[in-house]
């Protein structure tokens, strides 16, 4: 296995790379991509909430296109990383991470554009049909609430200053309503985990 250093200079993979492990390879991928990037509100580096999802997903499917999927999920909406490089590297799991990303509109204000965003996440997630891209997105969104929960028992409403979307009540609406949309995965426990955490923190229905 390569070290990590080596694999990538100037933004670009070196043609000799090569790794039997597509999980391994999306790791580095993924710390590479978010060098530098912090968690919202803490010192943490980025990475470790890619790294989350990954293992959240990987209790739910062996299937390594998919929890490497989930490891790589915000490459592209956080990153410089394009679909063409992440397809070349990763071939059907660019095509999983593409399916599970936000339409960020980076041209115009985040604050602005926030609900119209996160109605497409919900309305898409709704209608989506595979599984496989409903767990990736479950297990992002479980990993977000997990550090939410700890974070509002500190901070308490102060929390929501952190974020582009300041008002408790439409962080509640977006967060049940996926509790809604994924509710194909309700035989899982990290369905079970997210629903409890957003009913903790945002009360029940």
């Amino acid at each position: 296995m390569q070290e990590i250093g080596s694999v990538r200079e100037s933004g670009k993979w070196e043609r000799g790379f090569r790794m039997e492990d597509i999980i391994n390879k999306a790791i580095v991928f993924a710390a590479n991509a978010h060098k530098g990037a912090v968690r919202k509100g803490s010192k943490l580096p980025y990475i470790l909430h890619p790294l989350e999802t990954g293992v959240i997903v990987s209790a739910m499917t062996n299937e390594k296109e998919v929890i490497a999927a989930a490891i790589l999920h915000d490459v592209l909406e956080d990153t410089e990383v394009t679909y063409e490089e992440l397809k070349r590297e990763f071939g059907k799991a660019a095509d999983y991470v593409c399916a599970e990303s936000e339409n960020k509109r980076r041209e115009l204000p985040a604050e602005a554009t926030w609900k119209i965003r996160k109605q497409e996440t919900i309305e898409r997630l709704q209608q989506e049909t595979c599984l496989e891209i409903k767990m990736i997105a479950l297990a992002d969104k479980l990993s977000n609430i997990r550090s939410m929960y700890y974070d509002y028992n500190k901070l308490g409403d102060a929390l929501w200053e952190r974020f582009h979307e300041k008002r408790k009540e439409m962080q509640g609406w977006y967060y049940k309503s996926l509790v809604k949309a994924l509710e194909d995965l309700n035989c899982y426990l990290a369905w079970q985990e997210y629903k409890m955490l957003v009913e903790r923190v945002f009360g029940e229905e």
